[in-house]
């Protein structure tokens, strides 16, 4: 039995002990590493992120007098709202991912019935592989089927990122969304961030992906993601485009001495990373792991270096990785400031990656780190 059916099982044994009624419909959203791509997203670029196999299972069953009712296993907490009147829950954050999500599809004129639901999921929660795009995109998910109308998956993104942006109060870009909704088995997903073009780019078999938790809590991220957002806008604005994926490589490398510090290094990131991320996508296609690898470790340095979003532990982690024979690739994914490492690694040295990586890592810090190897896996998907 797999973890998502024992997450199917407990959500609707859940929704029957809470509510006292079966599930008419159970859904799953997963959970997402990004390969490479990152901070790219909110400047119109180029992402490749994986949708993995941790994910948020929603078992429901509509109502007819416009209340949602919501339990979370994870916190053993109940929220409830009218779709009348829609809030923020500052006792119950959990729940503002499915109010956000109930309040935008109203917005944009879809009409909603009432549910009682149950929440469960095993995406570790500020790890940085974006459980609350999970929540959000099953909560649409299930609004659309117990409602009647039918999204497209891009048009979902669209919506889970808005309410994430307007009602919670991220400025996110649209990568987690999009991947959670239109992931597909053994396939990373190329998206344009600017006009959500997509490919599902084929993962090379005898190949896994591991993705390592630090363990570090990330309360820099929200201050400093803001403040990356901010320069990144300030330098498109010097540079004279829109965002900064409308410049080359070569066109900054010939304008970047007129550009201030640390701006310049900022734009620096994300223009190459765009590169490196069409560059990995056809190495990818091609079936050449070492090239992927090697930029998926330049993406570190960058971010680091550049970009200045690592720390300590997710240096360790990435140093540790590269010491162990059959690691092709490895660099921090996510936000930064702590979170995961996502490492390419060849199958036949998962274990000695393992066993290792952890142990350098609780010498180093005197932290014990969590390692997934995780598979790629479908975007949000009813359940039987």
């Amino acid at each position: 039995m797999s973890n998502l059916d024992i997450l199917a099982i407990t959500a609707r044994q859940e929704l029957n002990r809470v509510y006292g009624t079966a599930a008419t419909l159970v859904a799953a959203a997963p959970g997402r590493v990004n390969l490479i791509g990152e901070h790219t997203d909110y400047n119109d670029g180029y992402v490749l992120p994986m949708a993995i196999d941790r994910a948020v299972v929603m078992a429901a069953v509509p109502r007819d007098d416009q209340q949602v009712r919501l339990w979370s296993v994870n916190f053993g907490q109940e929220a409830e709202f009218s779709l009348h009147e829609i809030t923020r829950d500052s006792q119950a954050s959990w729940s503002n991912y499915v109010r956000g999500i109930a309040w935008v599809l109203q917005k944009a004129g879809y009409p909603l019935r009432g549910m009682d639901a149950v929440i469960v999921g095993d995406v570790p929660i500020g790890a940085g592989l974006s459980s609350s795009a999970a929540i959000e995109t099953v909560a649409a998910y299930i609004f659309e089927r117990l409602s009647g109308f039918s999204l497209t998956g891009p048009e979902r993104a669209r919506l889970c990122q808005q309410a994430e942006n307007e009602f919670v109060g991220m400025r996110c870009g649209i990568m987690d969304q999009f991947v959670a909704s239109l992931g597909q088995r053994d396939h990373a997903l190329f998206i344009d961030c600017r006009d959500l073009h997509f490919r599902h780019v084929p993962l090379p078999e005898g190949v896994a992906i591991a993705v390592c938790d630090t363990h570090v809590s990330r309360d820099l991220v929200s201050s400093a993601y803001n403040t990356r957002r901010a320069e990144c806008e300030q330098g498109a604005q010097l540079l004279g485009v829109r965002a900064l994926r409308d410049v080359s490589l070569r066109t900054f490398q010939e304008k970047e001495r007129g550009l201030p510090e640390p701006i310049r290094r900022r734009c620096r990131h994300v223009i190459s990373e765009n590169e490196r991320v069409l560059r990995a996508m056809e190495a990818l296609e091609r079936g050449d792991v070492q090239t992927a690898g090697a930029l998926i470790n330049e993406s570190h340095e960058s971010l680091r270096d550049d970009y200045e979003v690592s720390c300590k532990e997710l240096d360790v982690m990435v140093a540790a990785a590269r010491a162990v024979e059959g690691v092709y690739g490895a660099r921090m994914t996510g936000a930064g400031f702590g979170g995961c490492t996502v490492n390419l690694v060849a199958a036949e040295a998962v274990e000695a990656f393992r066993r290792r990586v952890a142990a350098t890592y609780r010498e180093v810090t005197g932290i014990e780190a969590s390692i997934y190897v995780c598979m790629a896996t479908d975007g949000v998907r009813e359940l039987g």
